[in-house]
């Protein structure tokens, strides 16, 4: 249409973002893909995908962004390193134009594609951020097979921590469970589950004070909730799992969200404005998987490349 620069913009190069990107440039749409961090996500902080069809053994996480970017790159996909501020609908346009702001100033696209991704809630605690990578995770799915016959903490309390503390059992010796109430809020088949299983302890009524280490995890400093009491654990790895927290705030007031805000979408990646589609972490979903945020994206390519064949592109 017109002097509309982009056919898309899309909002995060994580696995769905870059995807998306993929299908986007092979649709052959003038496509942008703008992410303020490391091309990568929230993934890069896992060192190795273990999991990811194909390849046997895993593949280090860098080498298969890597390789998404080139097929990318082959398809004249054009990537900025820039944080979206904003979307907003330039008024009266017909068809609909959006525009995406940002400190290198606007973008202008018929269709948007939002793959920001969310962030897993931290402790805030000293040596957390320091030690992410090396021995601190957020996902047992994806880092379990490199703690083989280690001990390991995993923090939290919901049904995220225990699934992934059992799951953990299949490599770990020993996964000590800590929680900062007296009692467990994961469901209670789940709790039935950890209980019954053998390697899996729990530490109750406790928070952690430090991640322990220098160049990678050693123990834990714990305090109890109610007598204040100092004490310590020795591990090799921590499994943090109090909460998600989607990317989405750049967008408040353009598409409908839930409470958490997450972005509410229908079965073909659809939000509730139209032009703007949603895939990966950002959207609720049961799965938080390297490997559906990527058909996630295609999805969501899909429907902006159908969106513009009926809307005068």
């Amino acid at each position: 249409m017109g002097n509309v620069p982009y056919d898309v913009i899309i909002v995060g190069a994580g696995p769905a973002g870059l995807t998306a990107g993929l299908y986007a440039g092979r649709y052959r749409l003038k496509t942008l893909v703008v992410e303020k961090m490391m091309v990568g996500g929230q993934i890069m902080l896992s060192s190795t995908i273990e999991n990811f069809p194909g390849f046997p053994g895993g593949i280090p996480t860098q080498d298969l962004i890597d390789r998404m970017k080139q097929q990318l790159d082959g398809l004249g996909v054009e990537i900025k390193n820039v944080e979206a501020a904003s979307v907003a609908s330039v008024a009266a346009s017909r068809p609909r134009v959006y525009r995406v702001s940002t400190p290198e100033g606007d973008f202008e696209s018929r269709s948007i594609i939002v793959s920001t991704g969310a962030h897993w809630k931290r402790l805030g605690v000293p040596g957390e951020e320091k030690l992410i990578g090396r021995g601190v995770s957020f996902c047992g799915t994806c880092d379990g097979p490199l703690f083989r016959n280690k001990e390991v903490c995993v923090i939290g309390g919901g049904d995220k921590a225990i699934e992934e503390a059992i799951f953990l059992t299949k490599y770990a010796s020993k996964v000590m469970v800590i929680h900062r109430r007296n009692s467990l809020r994961a469901t209670e088949i789940l709790q039935e589950q950890a209980k019954a299983n053998p390697k899996i302890s729990f530490i109750l009524d406790s928070v952690v004070e430090a991640v322990i280490g220098e160049n990678r995890v050693e123990g834990l400093k714990l305090r109890h909730v109610h007598t204040n009491l100092a004490s310590a654990v020795s591990c090799q790895g921590v499994f943090i799992f109090i909460g998600i927290q989607p990317s989405t705030e750049f967008l408040a007031a353009v598409v409908k969200m839930d409470e958490a805000g997450f972005i509410i979408i229908d079965t073909e990646k659809k939000t509730s404005m139209p032009g703007i589609f949603a895939c990966g972490d950002c959207t609720e979903k049961h799965l938080y998987q390297v490997i559906t945020a990527c058909a996630e994206g295609a999805e969501a390519a899909h429907s902006a490349h159908n969106y513009l064949l009926h809307n005068g592109t």
